[in-house]
């Protein structure tokens, strides 16, 4: 018993918050990339995460595709989609007051929510679990679903790779130099804008890996991302703007801490994180591993 609480809840809501702590992790990294190298509010990154639950669906559901391929196939085709977008619409807008970031990728969701609600509803579409995960694990003070293991182990995987691949590869160290002196880097012979378009891809890439994960427990359905995407935001702004690592450690730690919060104090759960912004935001304006500005 720990503060009137049995340990065995506690444990097992410490679980739960560590799944939405895995998602909150791919979803923010993404944003944080994609912010670190173009410096643009992809409001849009919930509607790619939503994108990616509804490719798996059609694949998965309607054309027979397996799980494995969708989980491979979805991201790809939802980083090609932004990497599109990103060449044919931001492209234009670099260097121009955010805002106009912001508002365009605002219209992006507004587009694609509504063509997916004309489509399919607004009512969740159910996704079916894959075979092989459908069990259940026995860890003593909680029997853990197996999909949502591997979830954990999925998510935490494609954050540690993508930190790797930054902070520890000749690609992430072109990628920091694009960000901090472009024209220096063209000048070396690296093209720049096609590095900034790749690594709008990723990010997107990232969102949609999240929401194929997310479609066999969440049902599939048009505003899935818009109901995480403030969250996300919180969690980017807490963590630094643009920081790689501030986004793994706060995505992961917020799912935890609003996990728990949701068992002591149900009621506060939903507003826990955005209380964290403001203190974070009044003590380090420049976010828990952010740089502050010389």
């Amino acid at each position: 018993m720990l503060f009137g609480v049995p340990l065995q809840a506690l444990m097992g809501q410490l679980m739960l918050g560590i799944v939405n702590g895995s998602f909150y992790a791919v979803l923010s990294l993404g944003l944080a990339i994609i912010f670190g190298v173009l410096k643009i509010v992809n409001f849009a990154h919930g509607a790619f995460f939503m994108l990616g639950a509804f490719t798996a669906f059609l694949l998965a559901q309607h054309l027979g595709a397996n799980y494995w391929f969708v989980l491979f196939l979805a991201p790809v085709f939802v980083a090609l989609v932004g990497m599109l977008f990103e060449w044919l619409f931001l492209r234009r807008l670099y260097g121009l007051d955010p805002i106009y970031g912001l508002l365009l990728t605002f219209s992006l969701v507004l587009v694609l929510e509504g063509g997916f609600r004309v489509a399919f509803g607004s009512s969740g579409q159910p996704f079916s679990t894959p075979d092989m995960l459908t069990g259940t694990i026995n860890l003593g003070f909680m029997v853990l679903p197996l999909y949502r293991a591997f979830v954990i182990v999925a998510a935490l995987s494609s954050c540690l790779v993508t930190w790797y691949v930054i902070e520890r590869t000749s690609l992430g160290a072109s990628l920091r130099a694009a960000t901090e002196r472009p024209d220096l880097t063209q000048a070396f012979g690296i093209n720049v804008p096609r590095l900034v378009t790749l690594t709008y891809g990723a990010g997107v890439g990232l969102a949609a890996f999240a929401g194929v994960l997310a479609a066999p427990i969440f049902h599939v359905n048009p505003s899935m991302g818009s109901s995480l995407v403030i969250t996300i935001f919180a969690i980017v702004v807490i963590g630094g703007l643009g920081s790689i690592k501030g986004a793994i450690i706060t995505g992961l730690g917020l799912g935890v801490v609003e996990g728990l919060t949701r068992l002591f104090y149900s009621e506060f759960s939903s507003t826990i994180v955005f209380l964290i912004m403001v203190l974070v935001l009044m003590l380090r304006p420049a976010g828990l591993f952010g740089r502050e500005e010389g």
